[in-house]
C-alpha cells in the first residue's frame, strides 16, 4: 500500500447543539492512500456526505464537527490537521490540494456565468499572477481533458446536458491539479449510459493525472467496478472496509451483503433480489448495541446490547468489520 495522503481519525459530526443535537458521524477513521480510489457506500442518511463536508469544514450550520482529526500529508512536509487550520490557510488548501465534485452539477454551477468564466475564476483565485490568456488556455485544456469541445466555453450551464455539466464540474475540480478529489455522488442524477461515460473518464484521468479519489455513492455496484477499496457506512459508523474485489466476493457484514444483494448481476444465473427490510435508523433515537441489529437477519444475543468494534476479523490484515459474527 502506498503512503497515506489523507487520514481521518475518530471524526464526530453533530447536527444541532445541546440536548437536542444528533450525531450523524460517529468516531469514523479512514485512510486514503496516494493514487487510490476509496469508495464510501451506504444508504441515504448513513452519514456519507456529512463525513465529506465535515472533514473539509464545508458543513453548514447547524452541523458542527465535535472531535477528531483530518490529517493532510503534503509532499515533503509534516501532516497538517485541516480542522485546526486558519480560514486563510484552509482556503489555500481547498481546490489547490483537495478539490470537491458536488452532488448535482446544476445546483453547483452558477447559472448566469459561462463555463469559461467559472473555470477561469477558479484559476484566478489561486493563481492571481496568471494572465487571462493563460487561464483561457488552461480552460480549453480542461474541457479537452474531460471530452468536451472547447466551443462549449461560451455556453451557460442550462445549455449543457446533465453529463456535460457533471464533466465540467470534474474539469473544475482538476483545474489546479489537486492531489485529492472528493466526489459526492457525482452520477446520481444521470442515466446508466452517462454514468458509464463519467466513470470511464474518471479512470482515464486518474491514470493520467495520478490523483487520489474519495468516491461517495449509495450504489455499491459502481464502486465494485472501479474502486481499490470500499468502506461501507451505516448509522454514522464504518461497519466494513475491504479491498473492492474481496468485499464483492466475500462480504462479512450482513449490511454489506444486503447492499450487494440489492442489485442484479450482469452475468451468471438469474437470482431473486432480496434487499434489506426496514429503514435506516433515526439518528435522534439510535438503537442500542449494533445500529443494524433491528434489520439484521443474523442478529443474535450480544447485537442488541453492545456496540461492535471495527477491527480485523481473526487478526487478519487488509480488511476490517464491525460485527459480532466476526469478533
Amino acid at each position: 500500500m502506498s503512503d497515506p495522503v489523507l487520514e481521518i481519525k475518530n471524526l464526530d459530526v453533530d447536527y444541532g447543539v445541546g440536548p437536542g443535537s444528533v450525531r450523524a458521524v460517529r468516531d469514523v477513521s479512514l485512510t486514503l492512500h496516494r493514487g487510490e480510489v476509496l469508495g464510501l457506500a451506504g444508504e441515504s442518511g448513513s452519514g456519507k456526505s456529512t463525513l465529506a463536508y465535515g472533514m473539509l469544514r464545508l458543513i453548514a450550520p447547524p452541523g458542527v464537527v465535535r472531535g477528531g482529526q483530518v490529517l493532510y500529508h503534503a509532499p515533503g512536509a509534516a501532516p497538517v490537521d485541516l480542522l485546526t487550520l486558519s480560514n486563510a490557510r484552509l482556503r489555500a488548501v481547498r481546490w489547490k490540494e483537495i478539490a470537491v465534485v458536488f452532488q448535482g452539477a446544476m445546483n453547483s454551477l452558477n447559472p448566469v456565468h459561462t463555463v469559461a468564466q467559472q473555470l477561469t475564476d477558479v484559476i484566478a483565485a489561486h493563481e492571481p499572477t496568471s494572465t487571462r490568456a493563460s487561464r483561457l488556455d488552461r480552460a480549453r485544456e480542461l474541457l479537452d481533458l474531460v471530452g468536451i469541445n472547447a466551443e462549449r466555453l461560451d455556453s451557460h450551464p442550462h445549455q449543457l446536458s446533465g453529463g456535460m455539466r457533471q464533466r465540467v464540474m470534474i474539469a473544475m475540480a482538476l483545474a489546479l491539479e489537486p492531489r485529492v478529489v472528493v466526489m459526492d455522488e457525482p452520477t446520481t442524477a444521470l442515466d446508466v449510459v452517462m454514468q458509464r461515460q463519467i466513470l470511464a473518464t474518471l479512470v482515464r484521468l486518474r491514470e493520467r493525472v495520478g490523483f487520489s479519489v474519495l468516491f461517495i455513492t449509495h450504489d455499491l455496484s459502481l464502486l465494485v467496478e472501479f474502486s481499490d477499496r470500499i468502506a461501507v457506512m451505516y448509522g454514522g459508523r464504518i461497519v466494513e472496509s475491504a479491498p473492492a474485489g474481496q468485499l464483492y466476493r466475500d462480504s462479512l457484514h450482513p449490511y454489506s451483503a444486503g447492499l450487494l444483494d440489492s442489485f442484479p448481476a450482469l452475468r451468471g444465473p438469474r437470482r431473486e433480489l432480496s434487499g434489506i427490510p426496514g429503514s435506516p435508523p433515526d439518528l435522534a433515537a439510535m438503537p442500542t448495541g449494533c445500529a443494524f441489529h433491528p434489520r439484521c437477519p443474523r442478529a443474535f444475543e450480544p447485537c442488541a446490547d453492545r456496540v461492535p468494534v471495527l477491527a480485523a476479523p481473526g487478526g487478519a490484515g487488509g480488511r476490517d468489520v464491525a460485527c459480532w459474527l466476526h469478533s
